[in-house]
């Protein structure tokens, strides 16, 4: 039988399928992709509490629709994607690895010397749907930081797990761990 865990978040009500990580360890599924209303909610709410930057990058690929919409309210005409592998168009690739708990292995980021330009010297907005271990969140991070960009603020829809005790990243709402029985896993 599925499991699921019900939330709230930027308003609305979401049931979140349970998935397995581990034997031990399950978490809750928040997919922002197909959900409009999801999405146009949460990036309204972020933007109430966004600091101030000059752009705002994402990793691909789930963060891509909440930093276009983000972008989109905002006024702003350009956000970046770090992207998981290099496209044919990216000229002097800059990279950095990543390691996820959604993801069995490492993967790496990549931006081109265009989009490093655009954050040279200035204020940069890191944005994610979900932050969990913070992994990917550093390796954008990182990127800003090698492009000559100061990272203005690191945002998330939601923080999962221990990433609720951050005091350096802004987040709507906490997400827990579960348990295979569907209960929250306590600290």
């Amino acid at each position: 039988m599925e499991q699921f865990y019900e939330m709230q978040v930027a308003g609305l009500t979401r049931r979140l399928p349970l998935c397995k990580v581990s034997d031990e360890l399950y978490i809750g599924a928040f997919v922002i992709f197909g959900d409009v209303e999801l999405t146009v909610n949460s990036a309204r709410d972020l933007l109430k509490i966004a600091p101030e930057h000059d752009i705002m990058i994402t990793a691909e690929s789930k963060g891509i629709p909440l930093v276009h919409e983000m972008a989109r309210q905002s006024g702003e005409n350009t956000y970046l994607i770090a992207r998981k592998a290099p496209k044919l168009y990216m000229k002097e690739v800059v990279s950095t690895e990543v390691t996820s708990i959604t993801t069995a292995k490492k993967q790496m980021l990549y931006i081109d010397s265009e989009d490093a330009a655009k954050m040279k010297g200035k204020r940069v907005l890191i944005i994610d749907d979900v932050i969990s271990t913070g992994e990917s969140l550093r390796a954008v991070e990182k990127l800003v930081k090698q492009s000559g960009g100061i990272v203005a603020g690191r945002m998330a829809i939601l923080a999962e797990g221990d990433a609720k005790y951050r005091d350096d990243i802004q987040y709507l709402e906490y997400l827990p761990l579960f348990n295979p029985d569907g209960t929250k896993k306590e600290h």
